[in-house]
């Protein structure tokens, strides 16, 4: 699916939709994408802030989704483990940037070649306007190369 598309799909879907969360970048490579969250009377909690929901909802999918991308259609790629350390109230508009190189993905290739499983964890800031840091996010993404497009396999 071409990123443009899925990016303006996601900024549609009810729960980001719904919750102030935008994606203002997604890049035709699925390499890097940025996220915002706009505080709207909607969407904060009772003293006025970010719902720490929200905070995690807006990190949510993007590392399974841009390594999903990235690897193609030859690997398995799922969430595994996440946590949140926040560090600041939310207020206003805050944003997260995803950034994926191009030597963790050659880590999780050679490590998933032969069917092995991979583990990695990936681990960015959510940020306010004055630069901030609100909120850390850990995601752990699972990687195995599908059993058909193995080292060896007639497919690979």
């Amino acid at each position: 699916m071409r990123a443009a598309i899925l990016r303006h799909g996601m900024n549609a879907w009810p729960p980001f939709l719904f919750s102030g969360i935008h994606i203002t970048a997604l890049a035709d490579d699925y390499r890097h994408a940025r996220v915002e969250l706009r505080r709207r009377w909607y969407n904060r909690n009772y003293v006025g802030t970010h719902f720490g929901g929200s905070l995690f909802a807006m990190t949510d999918p993007f590392w399974m989704l841009l390594t999903m991308h990235a690897l193609g259609r030859d690997y398995y790629v799922w969430d595994q483990a996440a946590d949140i350390r926040f560090l600041k109230p939310g207020r206003g508009t805050v944003h997260a940037r995803f950034d994926l190189g191009d030597d963790v993905l050659g880590t999780m290739r050679e490590a998933t070649a032969d069917g092995g499983k991979y583990l990695h964890w990936f681990e960015n800031d959510i940020v306010d306007g004055e630069g901030d840091v609100v909120a850390t996010v850990r995601k752990q993404v699972y990687v195995r190369r599908k059993p058909d497009r193995r080292n060896g396999s007639p497919g690979a």
